[in-house]
């Protein structure tokens, strides 16, 4: 039986009968294509056509594609995690549906609360990137497009919010059109990254290779306290800047470009027979990606030497388009900005589709207003919770910057790795009946490894971002006390008797 007050559990049986109800019910119509779909047109995105030249500039040197592989393997270790849950729990949700089961309520309300931070920092500020390269893409056609307006002492982004508005309607008509909106930019998506790796190679210098890890430097940033890693800054080090400390510090950086592949489980309940195609989905995005990623930055980093992409004075940050232009192919640079523009489309997409069906299985167990998860019974489509995230990210990619959230975002996805991590061991033996159409392998021993890689990659974050995520989780608490903890579905089934055996 589920336990009480906060630690009260919803078993696996009633987190699936709810599925069936006809007001909150999601349609099935997504196969495993569809899934990879969706994680590889999320993964690809600011990632790898951000991140990458600034995190070599400034943090890790060539390193960066080391960087890339330890951030990689951290998520290969929780990907499996997030399969077999994913088989054994097809539910919206992802991590917040698996720990309502495992840890109970309040547990799954904060990494509820915590994806919410994931999903809506991530698409704002994707979007914000994606207005940043319309600006590019116009310059290079000819065209002076400001896509940023004066507003007292705030600047207001439109070009993000058009591309929010735009793609909130898209999801509003249903998840199937969406996936084939997916599939034709990923598509193209894919084509530009490999594009930079062949035609990159010519322009390799194996001179720029070396040092593969730069020798160590001050941190540049005022108050280096709080801008060095959680780690570097425990452990007595000057700096977070290349060096060691660096190599590491890139890894947490760069595995905001990772970020996606946990969306996939987010559409178990709408995936036809979830139990074998949720675990191909989550799992192919992630290997696919894994070996663009590192095939990009090896080119990258070969092209130009590292110092070169640094952020200037000015604060403007390298991209992988800057490589090609230092070489004089400014054609390839151009092509390079178009296929950006192109392929964050989807990342935006496909983060406001994961956010919405967070937000729909919170209000569906009552943590959150139950008339959120109402569907329309015409799309099959949670229309209200998708209005309400899009309005959210719609204002915030407008008014806030990229600079600060990656790492925002970092810290929030790491900590639901390892709630998902531990809970697989749980769950193993707390109901070994369940039916699992995937089984992660060598259970404990891979949900420990990813919840210490995980840890890792949390410590070498800045002290910074640790206190903003303590006071996002400390504003979840407040919430669920005064609202969520009296007003959910489970508790009042538990105040009036009617519990499933």
């Amino acid at each position: 039986m589920p336990g009480s007050g906060i630690w009260r559990t919803k078993t696996v049986e009633q987190s699936i009968l709810d599925t069936d109800e006809p007001d909150t019910r999601l349609r099935k119509n997504l196969g495993t294509w569809d899934l990879i779909v969706f994680g590889v047109s999320v993964v690809i995105g600011a990632g790898i056509f951000t991140l990458t030249a600034q995190v070599a500039g400034d943090t890790s040197g060539p390193a960066v594609s080391l960087a890339f592989v330890l951030a990689a393997i951290a998520c290969a270790l929780a990907a499996l995690c997030y399969a077999e849950f994913a088989s054994t729990v097809p539910v919206a949700g992802s991590a917040y549906t698996y720990s309502y089961a495992t840890f109970g309520e309040f547990l799954a309300w904060i990494i509820g609360w915590d994806l919410i931070l994931e999903f809506s920092i991530a698409a704002s500020a994707v979007a914000k990137s994606w207005s940043s390269y319309l600006e590019q893409v116009a310059s290079g056609l000819g065209l002076v497009v400001d896509t940023k307006l004066p507003l007292g002492p705030l600047q207001l982004d439109w070009g993000a919010m058009l591309l929010v508005a735009v793609l909130i309607a898209v999801l509003v008509t249903g998840t199937k059109l969406s996936a084939r909106v997916s599939m034709v930019i990923t598509s193209i998506k894919v084509a530009v990254v490999l594009f930079i790796i062949l035609a990159g190679i010519a322009y390799i210098k194996p001179d720029n290779y070396t040092p593969f890890i730069p020798e160590g430097e001050p941190t540049s940033e005022g108050g280096p306290a709080l801008h060095q890693s959680l780690l570097s800054l425990m452990l007595g080090g000057e700096s977070s800047t290349f060096g060691v400390y660096g190599l590491l510090a890139g890894a947490s950086i760069v595995f905001f470009a990772f970020i996606g592949f946990d969306v996939v489980a987010t559409t178990a309940e709408e995936t036809r027979d979830p139990q074998r195609n949720a675990p191909r989905g989550i799992l192919g995005s992630v290997l696919i990606t894994t070996v663009l990623y590192v095939g990009v930055s090896l080119v990258l980093t070969g092209m130009v030497n590292y110092t070169r992409l640094a952020t200037g004075p000015d604060g403007q940050s390298a991209t992988l388009a800057t490589a090609f232009e230092v070489n004089g192919v400014d054609w390839a640079a151009t092509l390079i900005a178009v296929g950006a523009l192109i392929g964050l489309i989807t990342v935006v997409m496909v983060l406001l589709l994961g956010q919405t069906r967070v937000l729909f299985a919170m209000a569906r167990d009552g943590l959150l207003p139950r008339g959120l998860a109402k569907t329309d019974p015409n799309r099959g489509t949670p229309v209200r919770t998708t209005m309400l995230v899009g309005t959210a990210v719609f204002v915030a990619s407008g008014f806030f910057s990229f600079s600060s959230l990656a790492e925002m975002v970092n810290i929030g996805t790491l900590f639901a790795f390892i709630l998902v991590s531990v809970g697989v061991i749980v769950l193993r033996r707390k109901r070994p009946d369940l039916p699992r159409g995937f089984r992660a392998p060598m259970v404990p021993l891979v949900p420990v490894l990813a919840v210490l890689a995980c840890l890792w990659l949390m410590i070498n974050l800045t002290a910074f971002t640790w206190i903003r995520f303590l006071i996002w989780m400390v504003a979840g608490v407040v919430i669920y006390v005064l609202y969520s903890r009296t007003h959910s579905v489970l508790g009042q089934r538990e105040r009036t008797g009617d519990l499933p055996d």
